[in-house]
Parts: structure tokens; C-alpha cells; sequence
């Protein structure tokens, strides 16, 4: 079973949201990248679990364990044209975009932190996407090794 980390940016789609929704259970959407796509669409599968890492704020990092409770289906926001994630282009019947569902497994007890996570990667956490250059992506596969070892620091 494959491990992976979903980039969030806690104002639009947070741990804090994800808990306080019915069964802690939410559609991760508005996914607008073609190899994060394709990661939803043909590898995340119905029982996995994924790092929640929140991005693009004070302090970046994961904040919890999600599981995922239903595997790709055509993102709605892409249809809704008064969504911000709107597509023209996407069509039900011919989707462009995917989307997930996600119900939170657990809170990590802190933050783990971006900047711990860098200080591991010449070591334990080496070759982990999140910590290459340049890597955006905020669907991202992690390694059995690295999902080991990023759940023992907390």
C-alpha cells in the first residue's frame, strides 16, 4: 500500500476544517496540475493514508494523518462555475480534473515542521519530493522508509 503527502494551504482546506466536518471526512478538490493529477486519477487508492502538510503559511509542515475514503472521481469544483476552480475545458463527461475523498486518521501531537524535515535530507529523508528543488506538487508519493521515519519524529 503506497504512502502520500496532499500540500494544503490551511486557509482553504485545513487540518482545523477536515476535523470540525461530519466523520472528519471531506472531498480533497481544486487540484490544477497535471502530474498531481495523474498521481489522483491512477495510483491513490481507497485505504491509504497521506500526510496533511500545510503550506504556503506561518509554519509549514505536517499537521496530521489523513486516510483516503473514496479514490478519484471527476472534481466537482471543476464543473461549478462559481467555484474558483472552475474549468471550462472539463466536462463530466469527458473530466480533466480528479478529486478525493479524505477522513482524518489523526492530529500529529505538533507540527512537524518543514525546516526538521530539511535537516534529514542528506540522511533519512534523502530523495523525499517534498524536499527536492523546485518540486510544487501538493500530490506527492512517499516512501514506506520515509513514511516510517517522518511518523517516528513526531
Amino acid at each position: 500500500m503506497a504512502h502520500w503527502l496532499l500540500k494544503t494551504e490551511p486557509e482553504a482546506f485545513g487540518i482545523d476544517a477536515l476535523a470540525r466536518a461530519p466523520r472528519r471526512t471531506a472531498t480533497w478538490d481544486g487540484v490544477r496540475n497535471y502530474q498531481a493529477r495523474n498521481f489522483l486519477r491512477d495510483e491513490v487508492r481507497r485505504g491509504e493514508q497521506a500526510f496533511l502538510y500545510h503550506s504556503s503559511c506561518a509554519l509549514p509542515g505536517i499537521a496530521g494523518i489523513v486516510t483516503v475514503t473514496r479514490a478519484a472521481f471527476p472534481d466537482p469544483s471543476a464543473f461549478d462555475r462559481k467555484n474558483q476552480h472552475f474549468d471550462a475545458g472539463s466536462e463530466p463527461a469527458a473530466p480533466r480534473w480528479y478529486a478525493i475523498n479524505v477522513q482524518l486518521a489523526r492530529r500529529c501531537a505538533r507540527i512537524i515542521t518543514l525546516e526538521e524535515l530539511r535537516a534529514h535530507a542528506d540522511g533519512k529523508l534523502r530523495g523525499l519530493a517534498l524536499l527536492q528543488r523546485g518540486n510544487r506538487l501538493s500530490v506527492q508519493p512517499v516512501s514506506d522508509a520515509h513514511w516510517q521515519f517522518i511518523v517516528a519524529l513526531e
